[in-house]
């Protein structure tokens, strides 16, 4: 195991209670003689659940970077990303960011607001590019939901044989936070993980010892993807047209 911090993205809309479950998490999922440090979005306004999150402090969006402060001795670093921004975007920037920060990506954690998908069916295709990089989904805000949509909902990522995690949240709290915080890899994308991203391909020519030519190229992950012209392949809604 690294001595680096673990760094966790907590992803999900604005009002979906990440900050409730990061401070549920930090409770109840962290041991003696861990710290945390809870780096909020700079742009999103304070919260109830803020005076729980210990000494939170803030990161920037720079120009299509993150600016954050220096860990500080903390052994979890928990970064919420900017629940109105472009999810790609925050993707990318966290890749340029991550490996200078010191810190060590432990898992993905993407909150889902039940309440907010169910309402607006044009936020599927935004809430499956969350569940696309992430290790473990957790399902908030159900309250006033129907049964028959939270089914329908559950089945289309089950269906999937998707290797993430799925828990629900109750009251703010998960069941076991430290399955939640346990650093093991479960998410679809590769993006983080370089050793794994290289798309092998090969020719059916042969080499001079009659060998077939293979190459290696890193793999683009789908989200990430652009066209010549710089828009993106895969296009996500703009989740703010759909937030109060």
């Amino acid at each position: 195991m690294s001595d680096r911090p673990l760094v966790y993205l907590i992803l999900g809309a604005a009002g979906s209670g990440r900050r409730e479950v990061v401070a549920d998490l930090i409770a109840g999922g962290l041991g003696e003689g861990d710290r945390a440090l809870v780096l909020l979005s700079a742009a999103e306004a304070a919260g109830e659940f803020d005076a729980r999150l210990g000494p939170a402090q803030r990161w920037q969006w720079a120009e299509g970077r993150i600016e954050a402060p220096a860990f500080d001795g903390a052994t979890h670093v928990f970064w919420i990303a900017d629940g109105r921004r472009n999810l790609p975007d925050q993707i990318e920037a966290v890749q340029a960011w991550l490996p200078a920060s010191g810190g060590e990506l432990a898992r993905i954690v993407c909150v889902i607001h039940c309440g907010l998908a169910a309402r607006h069916h044009e936020l599927l295709p935004w809430y499956d590019a969350c569940v696309h990089f992430a290790d473990v989904v957790l399902f908030n805000r159900r309250e006033g939901v129907a049964n028959k949509w939270m089914s329908d909902f559950q089945a289309r990522y089950a269906s999937q044989f998707l290797p993430c995690l799925f828990e629900f949240v109750k009251h703010g709290q998960v069941k076991n936070p430290a399955v939640v915080l346990e650093p093991q890899a479960r998410r679809l994308s590769h993006v983080f993980d370089d050793e794994l991203n290289w798309e092998i391909t090969g020719t059916a020519e042969e080499d001079a010892e009659g060998d077939e030519e293979v190459e290696a190229h890193p793999e683009v992950d789908p989200y990430l993807d652009r066209l010549p012209g710089g828009r993106r392949v895969k296009e996500i809604p703009d989740v703010t047209k759909y937030l109060a």
